[in-house]
């Protein structure tokens, strides 16, 4: 009983991640992202500011939930919800897809 429940819980999930996938074009989200985004987030996604968020590599799944929650007050910041507010969904979706497509790679000090 208990593994048919996770198998279902699971399968939900799966569909559900599948069902917010973005199709965005990068290109055009590039073009849009030069325009709202790169002053605070940087050109290729990787911050300017302190205390603002490297966008590079991340999922554009996660990205278009994020700035439709800023767009819709469900997610509160006062910059970000005035430039969310100025996007449409495809605007919306194609800066995840852009963001999404830098490749971003890590590697550990050396010294340690």
């Amino acid at each position: 009983m208990r593994g048919a429940f996770l198998t279902t819980l699971l399968a939900a999930a799966v569909l559900t991640m599948a069902g917010t996938a973005a199709a965005g074009d990068a290109a055009a989200g590039r073009q849009k992202a030069m325009q709202v985004c790169a002053v605070c987030h940087g050109p290729n996604g990787v911050a300017v500011a302190p205390e603002t968020p490297n966008l590079a590599g991340e999922p554009e799944g996660y990205l278009g939930r994020q700035l439709r929650a800023f767009r819709s007050g469900k997610r509160q910041h006062e910059v970000m919800a005035v430039i969310a507010k100025s996007l449409s969904d495809e605007d919306i979706d194609n800066v995840a897809a852009w963001f999404n497509s830098i490749k971003v790679s890590a590697a550990p000090p050396e010294n340690l």
